[in-house]
Parts: C-alpha cells; structure tokens; sequence
C-alpha cells in the first residue's frame, strides 16, 4: 500500500526546484556560450545539456505526479539568473574571471540541491508507482557525476583566480575529485 503524498507540499517543494532548474539551466548555457574558445567548452556545453534534459526531466515527473507547473515561478527562475550578472565583480568594463568562480558555485549549489531532490523522490519511488525508481538512480547518477566535475572546475578555477597566477577557466583539469 502507498503512502499518499501530500499534494500541497508535493507541489510547492517540485515548483520551488523547477524555479532552480530554469535559473541552473540558464547559468549553464550561459557559462558554455562565454566560453567557447576554451579547453572546457566541450563540457561546458554537456554540462548545459545535462541540466536542460534534467529540468525537463523534471517537469516529467511533476506530470506523472499531476502536479501543476507555475508558469510564474519558471519566469522567476529566469529573471533569478539574469539579475545575478548585476552583481559587483570587481570590473565595470568587461567580464571579470571572479564571475567564473561566483558562477561555478552557483552551479554547484544548484547541482547539490538537485541531487537532494532526486533522492528525496527515489526515497518513495518503491510506494509510489508513478515514480521510477531506475530512472531517478540515473538522474542521481548523473548529478553525483555533475558535481564531480563542477568541483574539479572550481578547484583550478578557484586557485588560478585567489593566487593570480593568470589562469582562470582555461585551466586544465584532468582530476576529478572524489564528492
């Protein structure tokens, strides 16, 4: 027998992520197309793939779940990510290289949150038949792997910008640490 979920707080808790996954989406393209040159674009743009199919992913879910997707909140989602290039960055010019870092820990905080909210819906996928278990272990799978490289990213990133050594997201990185 299946616990029944609780519609109310079922929908504001999957609409609060889905405002996250069109802000993340949007930071993700955004970090690929300000980057296209770079040794990591290749990644970059997987990485802003990945977090598009996992917000539409998401919506799939809220489907099969039948819980309603506020039009609204993806708009404030949005408006979220394009308010947060306002923020002082040490330039008025040009694009400062702290925005590289300020922006992978947005990234990662987002990548963190997702990875929560899949497990909390896998944590009830074997009561609930709407929800796939498989298919929620490959979106946890697949944002564990996020994280390893967002945190390798913000390991170089972060050393080239807080020593001025001169290198910022152009740096090699291999080495993908362990979450």
């Amino acid at each position: 027998m299946s616990p029944q979920l609780l519609t109310e707080p079922l929908s504001i808790y999957l609409n609060d992520h889905l405002t996250g996954a069109f802000g993340g989406a949007a930071l993700a393209r955004r970090m690929a197309d300000t980057h296209p040159d770079s040794r990591r674009a290749t990644d970059l743009h997987r990485l802003a793939r990945d977090v598009e199919e996992d917000r539409d992913d998401l919506v799939r879910i809220m489907n099969s779940l039948a819980v309603p997707v506020r039009h609204y909140r993806t708009w404030l989602g949005l408006a979220g990510e394009r308010v947060s290039r306002l923020k002082p960055n040490g330039t008025l010019a040009r694009r400062s290289p702290l925005s590289d870092l300020i922006e992978l820990e947005a990234m990662r905080t987002g990548v963190e949150g997702k990875t929560a909210l899949w497990r909390a819906l896998r944590s009830i996928a074997d009561t609930d038949p709407r929800l796939d278990p498989a298919d929620l272990d490959r979106l946890i799978r697949r944002a564990v792997d996020q994280a390893r490289t967002l945190n390798g990213w913000h390991q170089a990133i972060s050393t080239g910008i807080l020593t001025g050594d001169g290198t910022t997201s152009d740096r090699d990185t291999d080495s993908k640490p362990p979450l």
